[in-house]
């Protein structure tokens, strides 16, 4: 984590809870305000007597593990007097069955591009209230009418990054194709000592992508062939992993892993052989969103949508990519950030590799014919 100046930074949310501020040494304060009647939202209305509605306390935010630097919760707590506790998810997959398993309780989530589409297509995701959120302002043009959420209806751009190959350099060749995984050679040096992951669409894309098809197909002939390639590559596989590869390369227990961008430059911390590429045949590219479950109550939405706002601010937002090590969608945070890391290939992709990567898109009822085959490579013998 790189250092971080001390945060002074004025919340303006037109709550019941009035202005929270920062003093000189960091603590916050909290002032009398007068709260406009037009915010009908958290305000008692003289037609129907109804009470404000106040932030929870505490809130649970449904996240991909160590993807937020733990000291942004203990300022935001710091700053509302407002508690986060984490729980974890290792894919979109399983944080989709878990919600439309019934599962209740969450404030916050943080699914990718696609998965917000079919959450919601399906009613599972609250409108914001962006009055609650003015920091909308700080993101990227681009990151303003995203495709699967124009104008930011339900969620907020929370980071972006490129799947792709990490690997030991020094120890394999830089992996210039995704053959060194479909197509590996029995005596070299990283068969059997690397790893995909465990995650139906991004393995999919991967196989796709090497067989030079669309990553979004719904040509079930394509799907049986990238299938076909999974199950004859897992004889080179130590595994399919989500949550541990870039340790398992870290620690050299394995020379190479099919991962995130940023998981691999963090891991560079420990292993400074670490080196992240994406093949020639292109990668994925995406897009992860901060949302509010339309299951979370007033109160809970309330205060997610303040931490929304406290992770659209400037310094946070450069905290967090310093910390994850995956590219802003916030433009203001950018300009803390510096040429070093804006620069940095591994985090923003040139144009020129931007133009081989492809988003990962829903693809309606055929998801069920991507997992059913999924299923049937994960329980093949190779």
């Amino acid at each position: 984590m790189k250092k971080f100046a001390s945060l002074c930074t004025t919340l303006m949310l037109l709550l019941v809870l009035g202005l929270v501020a920062c003093t000189s040494g960091g603590e916050s304060a909290e002032t009398e305000t007068e709260v406009p009647a037009s915010n009908e939202a958290v305000t008692e209305t003289e037609s129907t007597g109804e009470t404000a509605v106040e932030p929870a306390t505490e809130i649970v935010m449904y996240n991909w593990s160590e993807y937020i630097d733990p000291e942004i919760y203990t300022l935001f707590e710091q700053e509302t007097g407002i508690r986060i506790v984490e729980d974890n998810f290792s894919s979109n997959e399983e944080m989709l069955a878990k919600l439309q398993g019934g599962a209740t309780g969450y404030a916050l989530i943080v699914p990718s591009d696609y998965t917000v589409s079919i959450m919601k297509e399906e009613g599972m995701l609250a409108k914001l209230d962006h009055a609650n959120i003015p920091n909308l302002s700080n993101l990227s043009d681009e990151f303003k009418n995203v495709p699967f959420d124009p104008g930011n209806e339900y969620c907020v751009p929370y980071q972006w990054g490129t799947t792709g190959i990490g690997y030991l350099d020094g120890v394999v060749e830089t992996p210039t194709s995704w053959s060194v995984i479909f197509e590996p050679d029995p005596n070299a040096p990283y068969y059997g000592r690397y790893t995909m992951l465990d995650d139906v669409r991004e393995s999919f894309a991967a196989a796709l992508i090497y067989l030079g098809y669309d990553i979004n197909t719904t040509d079930e002939k394509q799907l049986e062939e990238a299938r076909d390639l999974l199950i004859k590559a897992k004889a080179g596989l130590a595994g399919y992993d989500s949550d541990t590869f870039e340790d398992l390369l870290a620690a050299e227990e394995n020379v190479l892993a099919h991962g995130w961008n940023g998981d691999f430059l963090v891991a560079q911390e420990e292993n400074e052989n670490i080196a992240y590429t994406i093949p020639q045949e292109g990668g994925v590219i995406w897009v992860d969103n901060v949302c509010i479950p339309a299951t979370a109550s007033p109160e809970e939405k309330l205060a997610a949508e303040m931490f929304i706002n406290f992770l659209l601010d400037p310094e946070i937002g450069a905290m967090l990519s310093e910390f994850n090590y995956y590219a802003s969608p916030n433009k203001a945070a950018e300009d803390i950030l510096g040429e070093e890391f804006l620069s940095d290939p591994a985090v923003y992709p040139p144009a020129e590799v931007r133009e081989r990567l492809q988003f990962i898109k829903p693809v309606g009822e055929f998801e069920s014919v991507y997992q059913r085959m999924w299923d049937e490579v994960k329980s093949a013998n190779p």
